[in-house]
Formats: C-alpha cells, sequence, structure tokens
C-alpha cells in the first residue's frame, strides 16, 4: 500500500529519532495521571506512528489519485448553498469514520488527545495529496480546538486541578457537533478595501442592551466559508475621530457567530448570507465565500478591544499550517518533477542525468527539507508554549514553581515567533517556484493537464497570498530583527561577536561556512538599523533641544521611520531564513551524523545568496526613495545615509 508517510524519509527522521516527544506528550498527557490515557511515551508515540500512517495511505490512496478529477468537478453553488460533488463528499465521509475531525481535542470532548504538531504533519501529507481537501479538512477540527483554547484563555473552561479533566466548556456543544462530522467552521477576517490593513475594517458589533450581540457587515474570501461556526472579527468601539487609537487594532473584537440553523424537516434557515463562491484559478474544491452579516447574533469572544489578540493566536497556528501545507504541495511537486525526469529519455540518457536538471531537483529537495526544518521547530515551540500556558493558567505547574513556568512559556514563543513568519514566506515561495519547476521538467506536456504540473502550479499561486502575503511575512520578520536590535543593542552586539568568531575559529569547516552567512546576516541589519536611527535622530534634530530626548525615546511608527528597512525586508527575510535553518540543520548534523549532507547541501546555496542579498541590502534603494520622498526629503535621506558610513 502506497503511503506518504512511509515513503518519506526526511519526514521520519523527525517522527523517530528527532522530534522531542518525551516532553510534548508528558504535558499531553498530563504526567501520565490519567486513567484513560498513556502510561508512556512510547507508548503515546506509538499511537502517533499509527495516525499518520493511517493518514499517510489514506492520502495517497483514497485523494492522490482523484486530484484531477476533484478539481475539475470543484463545488456546486445553487440556491446560495454551496455542495460538494459525490466524490469529495465520499471522501470527508470516509475522514469522519476515521474520526479525524477531534484528532487533537481532549478525550473527554471525543477527541484522540494527539498532540497539535501530529495536527501539523497530517496537514502536510494531506497537502502532498490536494491542497483543497486539506484546507478544508483543517477546518474542522482546528474551529473545534480553537474554541477550546479561546474558551480556557476567557475563563470559561472548567478543570480538575487534580487531574487537568475538563469538567465543562462553554462551547461544549458546537464542538461535539464538529466532532461528529456535522458542522465545520471558519476564521472571517478580509473585508472589502481592507485586506491586510485591518485598521479598515468595518463590519460592526453593536450590544441590543439586553446582554447580547448583533453583527453587521461584509466578509471576503473566506476559506470554507459555507461552514457553520464563524469566528470574526468586528468593530466594537466607535472611534471619534481618525487619531483615535479605537479607530484601529484596539476597536476590534472577536466573535462566534452560527450562520445558519438546521430546522427539524431537514430545511437549512440561513442567518448569514453566501453572496457568492469565488471562481479561482486553483483550490477548485475549497469554497472561497463571500458573506454579509445582517444583525447575526454573536458571541463574544473575550473581552471588548481583544479581537487583535485572539487574532493573532489564531493567525500564528494557521501560518504554520499553512507552510505545512505548501510543503505537501513541494513534495507532490519534486516527486512528480522525479519520476518524470527518471522516465523520459532526451540526448541518451534520462532526464535526471542532464546536469541542470538534476541540479534542479537538488534544489527542490534541499528547499523542501529546509521548509520541513522550519515548520517543525515553528510547530514544536508553538505548541510547548500554548500547552505550558494552559498548564499555567489551571494551577498545575508540574512541580516547577510559576515564575519557571513563565520564562519556558517566553523561550518557546520567542522561537516560535522568530521562524513562523520565515515558515510562510519560505513554504509559499518555494511552493510556487517548485510547482513552476516542476512544470518546466516536463516540458511541453507540463503545460497541458494530462499530468497534473499545472493545476500545481495553478494552486501554488496563491500560497504567497492568503493567510498573509509574503510582504506582510516580511514585514513582521524585519520589525521583529530591527525592534529586537533597538530593544537590546548589547545582546545584539554579543550576537555579531559570536559569529565572527565562529567563521574564524571554529573546528568544524561548515560551521565556519554558517558563521560567515550569520556575519553577512549581522552586517546586514546592523545597516538597516544605523540607517533607520539615522531617520529617527535627524527627525529629533529638526525639533527644538528640549524636545529631542522625547522625541527619541517616542513610540517608532514603522510606516514613517523604517522607510529604508520596510525597502529591503522582503530580503532581509531571505537572508534571516537561511541563517535559521543552517542553524538548525547544523544542530542536526551535531546531534545525528548523516545529517551533515544536507546541511552542506544548504549552505553551498545559502552563503552566496546570502552574500548577494546583503550587498543589495548594503548598496539600494537610495534612488528609488528619492522618487518616493520628494527632492527635499532625499537630501536630508542622502546626508543619513552618509552618517550611518
Amino acid at each position: 500500500m502506497a503511503s506518504f508517510y512511509r515513503d518519506n524519509a526526511d519526514l521520519r527522521f523527525y517522527v523517530e529519532r528527532y522530534i522531542d516527544w518525551p516532553s510534548i506528550v508528558r504535558l499531553t498527557e498530563r504526567d501520565f495521571q490519567r486513567e484513560d490515557g498513556f502510561k508512556s511515551t512510547d507508548e503515546a508515540l506509538e499511537f502517533y506512528r499509527e495516525i499518520l500512517d493511517t493518514i499517510g495511505t489514506f492520502a495517497a490512496e483514497e485523494i492522490a489519485p482523484h486530484a484531477g478529477r476533484i478539481d475539475r468537478e470543484g463545488v456546486i453553488f445553487e440556491g446560495g448553498e454551496p455542495r460538494f460533488p459525490p466524490l469529495l463528499t465520499s471522501i470527508f465521509d470516509k475522514l469522519r469514520r476515521l474520526e479525524l475531525n477531534g484528532m487533537c481535542l481532549p478525550r473527554e470532548l471525543g477527541g484522540l488527545n494527539a498532540p497539535a504538531l501530529l495536527y501539523f504533519i497530517g496537514t502536510e501529507l494531506f497537502g502532498r495529496a490536494d491542497v483543497s481537501v486539506m484546507a478544508h479538512h483543517g477546518f474542522h477540527g482546528g474551529i473545534a480546538l480553537a474554541m477550546l483554547a479561546f474558551s480556557m484563555r476567557e475563563g470559561t473552561t472548567g478543570v480538575d486541578p487534580a487531574t487537568g479533566r475538563i469538567q465543562n466548556t462553554r462551547f461544549r456543544a458546537f464542538i461535539d457537533e464538529i466532532v461528529r462530522g456535522e458542522a465545520w467552521g471558519c476564521m472571517d477576517i478580509t473585508e472589502p478595501d481592507a485586506g491586510s490593513d485591518m485598521a479598515r475594517l468595518r463590519t460592526r458589533a453593536e450590544e441590543d442592551g439586553r446582554g447580547n450581540w448583533l453583527v453587521t457587515g461584509q466578509k471576503i474570501f473566506i476559506t470554507s466559508g459555507h461552514g457553520k461556526y464563524h469566528f470574526v472579527i468586528a468593530r466594537t468601539e466607535p472611534a471619534k475621530n481618525e487619531d483615535d487609537p479605537l479607530s484601529g487594532l484596539s476597536g476590534l473584537s472577536m466573535f462566534l457567530v452560527p450562520t445558519y440553523e438546521d430546522l427539524p424537516d431537514g430545511s437549512r434557515r440561513r442567518i448569514v448570507t453566501i453572496d457568492r463562491v469565488e471562481d479561482k484559478l486553483g483550490h477548485h474544491a475549497s469554497v472561497t465565500a463571500a458573506l454579509s452579516f445582517d444583525r447575526a447574533p454573536a458571541f463574544l469572544v473575550g473581552k471588548r478591544g481583544e479581537g487583535f489578540q485572539y487574532m493573532l493566536t489564531m493567525m500564528n497556528n494557521a501560518r504554520i499550517g499553512v507552510g505545512f501545507e505548501c510543503l505537501g504541495l513541494c513534495e507532490a511537486a519534486l516527486a512528480l518533477a522525479r519520476g518524470y525526469a527518471a522516465d523520459r529519455r532526451s540526448m541518451g540518457k534520462t532526464l535526471d542525468r542532464h546536469e541542470m536538471i538534476a541540479d534542479y531537483l537538488d534544489e527542490m529537495a534541499t528547499d523542501a527539507q529546509a521548509i520541513r526544518a522550519l515548520a517543525m521547530h515553528g510547530a514544536y515551540h508553538e505548541e510547548m508554549s500554548q500547552k505550558k500556558s494552559m498548564l499555567l493558567g489551571i494551577g498545575r505547574k508540574g512541580g516547577a514553581d510559576a515564575e519557571r513556568l513563565e520564562r519556558e512559556i517566553a523561550r518557546h514563543k520567542r522561537a516560535a515567533r522568530r521562524v513562523t513568519p520565515l515558515v510562510k514566506y519560505l513554504g509559499a515561495e518555494k511552493a510556487v517556484e517548485m510547482a513552476r519547476r516542476c512544470v518546466q521538467i516536463h516540458g511541453g506536456v507540463g503545460y497541458t493537464k494530462d499530468y497534473g504540473a499545472e493545476k500545481l502550479l495553478r494552486d501554488a499561486t496563491v500560497m504567497p497570498i492568503y493567510e498573509g502575503t509574503s510582504q506582510i511575512q516580511s514585514l513582521m520578520a524585519m520589525k521583529d530583527a530591527l525592534g529586537g536590535i533597538l530593544k537590546s543593542p548589547a545582546a545584539f552586539l554579543e550576537r555579531g561577536a559570536e559569529a565572527r568568531l565562529r567563521a574564524l575559529s571554529a573546528r568544524d569547516p561548515l560551521e565556519r561556512k554558517l558563521g560567515q552567512i550569520q556575519v553577512m546576516s549581522h552586517a546586514a541589519q546592523k545597516h538597516l538599523v544605523m540607517r533607520t536611527a539615522g531617520d529617527k535622530l535627524r527627525a529629533a534634530r529638526e525639533a527644538p533641544i528640549a524636545k529631542w530626548s522625547s522625541e527619541l525615546l517616542r513610540r517608532w511608527d514603522p510606516k514613517r521611520d523604517f522607510s529604508y528597512a520596510l525597502l529591503h525586508a522582503e530580503r532581509l527575510t531571505r537572508i534571516l531564513t537561511d541563517e535559521a535553518v543552517g542553524e538548525l540543520f547544523l544542530a542536526q548534523a551535531t546531534a545525528c551524523p548523516e545529517r551533515r549532507e544536507l546541511l552542506l547541501r544548504h549552505l553551498e546555496r545559502a552563503e552566496p545568496r546570502v552574500r548577494h542579498l546583503s550587498e543589495q541590502i548594503t548598496t539600494t534603494g537610495d534612488r528609488l526613495l528619492v522618487s518616493l520622498r520628494g527632492v527635499g526629503e532625499a537630501a536630508r535621506e542622502e546626508k543619513a545615509a552618509e552618517a550611518a558610513k
């Protein structure tokens, strides 16, 4: 039997040898104190392998062979309701019978109590088979888990502190419905004229005076928008003027909105209208809907004004999930390209023996492994931070004091935050690149619909757009990197000294090469900070001397103060990504010597790439900024550049 889990040696390396399962299992199984739980890490890991093998086999045999037909048939939109064709319906019926909808939910809520990391790995396996199926499946258990997590965060879930067993939770009836496979949900953020700029969201929620909330507005580009339960971001705090803080993100709140009601006679009463289902380039079997809310009854999640923070929790998980989804598509492109190149003969030998094609395949394999390294690292630390936060919240501190647990949570959060935008960025960009290369390796037949290569390219094209564009990920990575430097310049200088020492004196030549990448990354970040600080100092000097100090210390505005850094944000993100991947591969090679060859493959491509990007950051950009800022502003910019040198 074919299996997308068993046929992937790099994936099995993480599951079998590298993931720190004991720490995850101990938290997931509440220190093995539950009567209905596993009694050891080995016992749990055996179960996890069975789940992955089940998903890998199902994806390879029940989904992948039908991907072309799934794409051709798409979804049907009639009478204001989207519905699946029989083939897609049968796939999700089988998934329901496999009881995967509640994979990560606790056993007392009808779930399998599996770690979120297992769900993410499953995302890769489903994504390799068909991203439309993967995207829709992800909104089943994922939304149920979000209901539980948000309820725990707001304090409306009762937990037995002795056992960690959930006694009651706010959205229990909704969770049960999802676990049974009778409903699913989605996340509603985007609006017309308010894509990445959430401060412009106009959907509003009003309280009726009796404690009931009503949501009114329109949401667009909603994946699986025909689901029943929608987490909706809406504005609750009216702004008095444009300068009012409530006109931005702090005026947003999170709501859970049931969008329809199933009636006893089998009919459905729509509470939220589906205006249309988008006719897309790819992802044909995934519903992307536009929705209208007209005083739809809603449940406030958390407190008023906390919507953006709740959304970030969902988005962080979603972006890691998209990284795994992109990885699945990359693996599909690599497998398809490898298979064709090994069979197709040209000029006396198979395509995979031609030097340029061999180089393509080698780079594609290395890039897929790089995405997986970042994704696994980010998913592990995100799960550890969330589960330890829950542990702290219910008063069970696992034998450690609260301060120590808080430090551990902060460490895991920093690790996850560092790589999350990198995972989404690299995965999305490489999905498009690798799908295009797959078409190119196929030649003329790749442009036809006979082999499936063109479908991968159509499906990949949206990856750099949804769940935060590649440019948004770059801005996040840049902001975190430069913000960290401004917050702690001494730590930044110390990291630079360590990089120079590694580049000059490390015994391992590959570690020295990684050190060189770190030195170039450090220099690029330093240059951006100096240019940014130069802009800020110039602004202070234009103010009266008495106000210099307050001008320098007041809150930084990326839109105004970071223009040079904003210009180079994507280049910096590529550098940070190559640096992070190199560090992860070095750690793997140190623990497992057979991974050294992977480190070599990455570094030989990353070093010249980083050198080129670093040179672009330090030598280009002024001409464009001149055209954007005007002559007077440009003259001051040139002076700042000279001062930075």
